[in-house]
């Protein structure tokens, strides 16, 4: 077993779930005396000259975006310094818990684990730890944020996990958890591929401020990616949104929605109404080749989703509009809780 001097750990955070692993990491390693250290991914940090020796345990701890590691940590990994010094680390990825009665229902990480896990080996590095954890899922636009004693239990059960994993590996013991899960994560891998190369960027187009917002700046300025722009005096999210959730979960107005019943519209148009209207006025020579249709529906689809966005955040400037999207949308509603850092607001 090996004795660590240091603890580095690089972290990703969009609703503090995968900062509160990391401090709670970090809280043990001080105790145990081990010099730590904790580095935020998203301020870019320069790692060119990074001194690491084999006392020093690197972690990385980051949320699981479309059972993936974020794009963001992808990219930090891939330009993370190679090292022929074999020097250990970890991984935890949290992920979407819930509960059901007295039940903890476990997310399911996909690539989170695996793809990280090949790009540091590749680089070098000796892998003594990987966690999934379960802490509480805060994809606001699907569901509402969970009750505040549910996120309570969730949390007191998962630094219970958190710290007896800690354990292990700052006494340079392995500790690989759930491996069992691997064949479904294998299985997921597809899905992984598509929301990392494609999905990422349609639910990039699902959020929008309403009246609500009185231009204080706060998702702009504290986006971990640098997404949102204000433009034509309201927020409007770019192609490098990650969906972490910070802007909707953090807007002290409340002011940033999923307009779901907008999105189920264009939806059904871009692919339910107007690929089989575009079949019919085919000439029949190019209506029998299928391959074709797919492709020019699937095409045409995708034109309409990225138009009807632009178009929405220009017609929400007109009151009677923005009042419509507003109250079609699930999360205006107080019934819709937000989430962040373990609270419920």
């Amino acid at each position: 077993m090996r004795t660590y001097t240091k603890l580095l750990i690089f972290y990703f955070t969009g609703t503090g779930n995968a900062l509160a692993a990391a401090n709670w990491i970090i809280k043990l390693a001080t105790i145990k005396g081990i010099e730590s250290e904790l580095v935020n991914i998203a301020y870019n940090p320069d790692i060119n000259e990074l001194k690491l020796n084999q006392n020093t345990l690197v972690g990385f701890c980051y949320p699981t975006h479309g059972f993936n590691a974020p794009p963001i940590v992808i990219k930090f990994l891939r330009k993370f310094p190679s090292t022929n010094k074999k020097v250990h680390f970890f991984t935890l990825n949290t992920r979407a818990g819930m509960k059901a009665s007295k039940l903890f229902t476990p997310g399911i990480s996909g690539l989170a684990f695996i793809l990280p896990l090949i790009i540091l080996l590749a680089k070098g590095y000796k892998a003594i730890g990987y966690r999934p954890l379960d802490l509480p899922s805060n994809w606001i636009s699907v569901h509402p944020g969970l009750k505040q004693k549910i996120i309570d239990s969730i949390f007191k059960r998962c630094e219970r996990i958190t710290n007896e994993f800690s354990i292990k590996i700052l006494s340079g013991k392995n500790s690989f958890n759930r491996l069992y899960e691997l064949p479904l994560d294998i299985a997921l891998s597809p899905i992984a591929l598509v929301y990392y190369f494609y999905g990422r960027f349609v639910l990039s187009k699902t959020f929008i401020a309403t009246s609500d917002c009185n231009l204080c700046g706060l998702c702009e300025r504290e986006c971990p990616v640098n997404a949102i722009k204000i433009t034509d005096s309201l927020p409007y999210w770019t192609y490098r949104c990650e969906s972490c959730m910070h802007c909707m979960n953090s807007c002290p107005q409340r002011a940033i929605e999923t307009p779901h019943t907008f999105t189920a519209i264009v939806w059904w148009l871009a692919f339910g109404l107007i690929p089989p209207l575009f079949y019919v006025l085919l000439p029949d020579k190019l209506s029998n080749q299928g391959w074709l249709f797919d492709l020019m529906g699937y095409v045409i689809g995708w034109i309409v989703i990225f138009i009807s966005y632009k178009l929405l955040h220009r017609l929400l400037k007109f009151k009677l509009f923005n009042k419509f999207i507003k109250y079609t949308s699930l999360t205006k509603f107080k019934f819709w809780r937000r989430y962040i850092n373990g609270e419920s607001l």
